[in-house]
């Protein structure tokens, strides 16, 4: 049997470049390559294209862009092609291409700019569409979408650049700021609206630290929303499939102190994530049945992890999607599945035959 060419992206013009080039390393190496040949496309920082194939080692410390295998490369825009076109010295050469399966996080990946193109290009794409995509990644829409659902949501301010003025204070100073932190109370959370992976999200514990924490947060992004904390405990649910949905194990994260950031969401140094989550059964059937929802209101297909929190009281509350999340062998996706009696190999080839299919 002939094998399908699957076009993988890495890499990426985001914040979140280098944790990409995990997930790709762990979607190459646990690919069935008796079913799929990866033809492997990798973005730079800068969002220059080339075809790669050299070792996935050199991927996963970062080196690949010093491999003399990179061609440039483009996506062909005419659907009547669906190939990959390799930008050689000595001419033009096509790659056929059977299915695209992005595999970035972030800006310019996981946003819907990329997904938009491979659709244009008239490619069966693994994972969730242009309009799923661009929606989980902006959290002010995919909340007002899940509250619509019927699922909680945090209250939340959004404020933007120009509302917000040229100078830091402005931000703390901005008077419905100040109306929300006082009505709804201290800690706070302000994050950039569209980004991943808590780059640019400070908690904030004091009025004082509203002005830097908006500093940074708009670095990120020209909208920053203003949360409020929830009480409790993040709980996760991974999500597959497009009309019947399966879902693994919820899983549970365990702080020692202040939130899930960067440092520890890809170190643990102090916090543990639980899999399956020290809930009842039927608590997390809730959660599951929950995750569904959202999952479906915000149009997301092929695979999704939801993010909620449970409060001491057991009332969820919906945090965020993420429809390209981490692949490595550690990551809270593959984690919950494989807890659900589902290997990483076996999600990856439900994920590439459902958007053959669909």
């Amino acid at each position: 049997m002939k094998k399908q060419n699957v076009l993988i992206f890495f890499g990426g013009c985001s914040s979140e470049y280098s944790v990409s080039l995990s997930s790709a390393s762990g979607v190459l190496l646990n690919l069935d390559k008796s079913k799929y040949h990866p033809v492997t496309v990798g973005i730079t920082e800068t969002g220059t294209w080339f075809y790669y194939s050299g070792p996935v080692e050199k991927i996963l410390d970062n080196t690949w862009q010093e491999d003399s295998s990179n061609v440039p490369a483009i996506l062909s825009p005419n659907r009547d092609e669906k190939c990959l076109i390799l930008l050689k010295e000595s001419g033009i050469e096509k790659i056929s291409v059977d299915v695209a399966f992005p595999v970035l996080h972030g800006r310019n990946g996981e946003d819907g700019t990329l997904q938009g193109l491979i659709e244009l290009a008239g490619i069966p794409l693994a994972g969730c569409g242009t309009l799923a995509s661009a929606l989980c990644m902006d959290k002010d829409r995919a909340h007002r979408l899940a509250s619509v659902a019927g699922v909680r949501v945090p209250k939340a301010l959004v404020l933007d650049s120009e509302r917000a003025g040229e100078h830091n204070n402005a931000y703390a100073l901005d008077t419905a700021v100040q109306t929300f932190a006082q009505e709804t109370g201290y800690p706070l959370y302000v994050k950039p609206v569209k980004a991943g992976s808590s780059y640019g999200v400070t908690k904030v514990n004091r009025p004082d630290e509203l002005a830097p924490a908006f500093s940074l947060a708009f670095r990120y992004d020209n909208q920053v929303i203003l949360e409020e904390n929830i009480d409790g405990f993040e709980v996760g649910c991974a999500v597959l499939g497009n009309t019947k949905l399966i879902t693994g194990e919820i899983d549970e994260i365990e702080l020692s102190g202040g939130f899930f950031d960067f440092t520890e969401k890809y170190t643990l140094k102090t916090s543990a994530i639980h899999v399956p989550a020290r809930i009842s059964e039927e608590k997390s059937a809730e959660i599951k049945e929950t995750a569904k929802r959202i999952y479906r209101a915000l149009g997301c297909s092929g695979f999704a992890r939801v993010d909620m929190f449970l409060t001491p009281s057991g009332e969820i509350v919906f945090n965020e999607v993420n429809t390209i999340p981490g692949f490595t062998e550690h990551s809270r996706y593959p984690g919950m599945m494989k807890a659900a009696g589902h290997s990483l190999g076996e999600i990856l080839t439900e994920i590439i035959e459902q958007a053959v299919k669909a």
